[in-house]
């Protein structure tokens, strides 16, 4: 949901730590993916370009995964400390991923990967009896197992050997590091990282881990100074495809990633605020992908210069299964663009259809937005501060008419599959440059193209070199689609598709509603919670209590007051 990097400003001696907020769905997934890819071979893994961000070694990941099958001999008690040692918890009030409990001969564990499920290992003596699978929210039986696989709960999990020996080569490095550091007369640096790196050791040493354990993953991965991360695609068997979809933006982003992360780490290094370790900590180079990946196919509608030169086979979908043309495009001159535009989606939303605007700049957009509404247009604004959840949510919105107008920048070029939109409006379409190159303009002519009805209008004084070639070339596929449709009697019919989140996030449940006689009992019953998790030293978890009795004493209030008027 949110991560903040951890770096150094020397400019205004300024440490931000690092910060982040897991998605409890997204981090299911990425444990459901790695499992999945050591049980089976028929897997589609979709991922972004975060896939080459170290995240451990999948042979330790693998070779620390607990293996259960009925009439095995093995102790409840060292079913447990195995399950400590891959990082599951123990926990009998919130029994939820990554956690276990037990009671008499029953252990039940639930796995990292899970949420609707879980596991139940019964025991006789020290022999496993039985395995099931269980509902969750019932603890229903579904399933009898022969076989059970319980992976870490963390791709940065370690064997105790492996602990120990890492941290025997940490305090190697700690001494060389301390010893140049002295020679440069660089005390603070010194004192600072030998206190930093003290303090993780001993928390590796009690915890099994550490905050920004991954700084230190050379270590347990047992990788030489310069060696490329261990990432999702290790995970993966020799005879994988990778497929690199709108390749024009994700292979440049690839390309950047490890030389703003070197310069990061630089001052993090330099500052004594890390070990030189922390350089290894980071995205494959460009090269070291090409070298992992294997057998690629190239996805793009505008592919850049590298895959045409890179790509043997250069495949060109010009006909379309659906019959469906490119849109026809309108160049309409700047001046009176907006009360132009404005007469073009009240048409267009009078036929229940959508439209996009692009403009060139943030301000021209906020402002946009603000006068269509005064118009009494239904309009949004979705701007690059927007995080990739809630775009899905307005996108979705979008599609189901909660309102017909979506403003953006470069936010609209590539992935979005809008079938209700059949108008898109190009601003200032002559202003050459990135925004309206001709790969730009090609993609964002291109989200018109969903519709039966598809148009395009550019607004421009001058017609470009970028504008047209993105005029001739759609121009042209128009064409040949128009004659294929005509010589095989195809009528292009608008795609009709659910309005569906392509992704489920994890969200709070919203509690019923309860009356006023029931709040104080429900108070008694939360202030007991708070306390027993205060004894199990679990504060958040007791914060977190201790703000819903806030909220339920405002309530009363509220309602007590209202009752007391009447």
């Amino acid at each position: 949901d949110y991560f903040q990097p951890e770096s150094y400003l020397p400019t205004s001696d300024t440490y931000i730590e690092k910060d982040l907020r897991v998605n409890d769905e997204i981090d299911k997934l990425r444990h459901s993916a790695t499992c999945s890819l050591a049980e089976r071979k028929d897997v589609i893994v979709v991922a972004s370009v975060s896939c080459i961000y170290g995240l451990g070694a999948p042979e330790a990941y693998y070779k620390l995964s607990i293996s259960l099958r009925e009439n095995m001999e093995l102790s409840r008690e060292d079913l447990i400390r195995n399950l400590v040692e891959i990082q599951y918890k123990r926990s009998e009030l919130d029994f939820s991923r990554s956690t276990f409990r037990a009671k008499g001969d029953i252990v039940d564990i639930f796995p990292a990967f899970g949420s609707s499920m879980y596991y139940r290992v019964e025991f006789f003596g020290d022999e496993i009896e039985s395995l099931f699978e269980c509902e969750a929210v019932t603890g229903k039986k579904l399933n009898k197992l022969n076989h059970l696989a319980i992976f870490p709960a963390s791709h940065y999990a370690f064997g105790y050997e492996t602990m120990e020996k890492s941290i025997e080569n940490i305090k190697n490095d700690l001494d060389d590091q301390s010893k140049v550091f002295q020679e440069d007369m660089k005390l603070i640096e010194e004192q600072r990282l030998s206190q930093r790196v003290q303090y993780d050791i001993e928390m590796m040493q009690e915890m099994g881990y550490c905050n920004g354990i991954e700084n230190y993953s050379r270590y347990f991965d047992k990788r030489k100074p310069g060696e490329p991360p261990f990432t999702l695609i290790d995970y993966f068997p020799k005879n994988f495809i990778t497929f690199v979809d709108e390749s024009h933006m994700t292979l440049p982003q690839i390309r950047a990633m490890y030389n703003g992360d070197r310069a990061r780490k630089t001052n993090l290094v330099e500052y004594g605020f890390r070990l030189p370790s922390a350089y290894d900590n980071r995205p494959l180079t460009f090269d070291e992908f090409n070298g992992k990946i294997g057998q690629a196919i190239y996805v793009s509608a505008t592919p850049a210069t590298y895959e045409l030169e890179k790509a043997g086979n250069i495949a060109t979908q010009v006909i379309r299964p659906t019959g469906l043309l490119d849109p026809i495009i309108e160049i309409r001159p700047i001046e009176g663009q907006v009360q132009d535009l404005i007469l073009e989606i009240n048409k267009t939303v009078e036929k229940q259809e959508r439209v996009l605007v692009t403009t060139l700049t943030k301000k021209f957009s906020e402002s946009l937005s603000s006068y269509l509404q005064e118009k009494g247009i239904k309009v949004r604004y979705m701007h690059s501060e927007i995080d990739t959840l809630e775009r899905i949510e307005i996108i979705n919105d979008l599609r189901r008419g909660v309102f017909d107008v979506l403003v953006g920048i470069n936010l609209l070029r590539e992935g979005l599959d809008l079938p209700e939109v059949s108008l898109v409006t190009i601003l200032d379409a002559d202003k050459e440059g990135f925004l309206r190159s001709e790969s730009a303009l090609i993609q964002t002519i291109g989200r018109a193209a969903r519709n039966a009805e598809g148009r395009v209008i550019m607004y421009a004084d001058n017609i470009t070199k970028s504008m047209d070639k993105a005029i001739t070339v759609t121009k042209e596929r128009r064409e040949i689609q128009h004659r294929y449709n005509v010589e095989n009697g195809i009528v292009p019919k608008t795609i009709i598709k659910d309005v569906k989140n392509s992704l489920e996030i994890t969200k709070k449940i919203k509690k019923p509603k309860i009356s006023i006689e029931e709040i104080p009992r429900a108070i008694e019953k939360l202030k007991a919670l708070m306390q027993v998790y205060s004894m199990n030293q679990d504060y958040e978890k007791a914060i977190e209590v201790r703000e819903e009795i806030k909220e339920l004493r405002g309530e009363y209030q509220k309602l007590f007051f209202k009752k007391g008027k009447k």
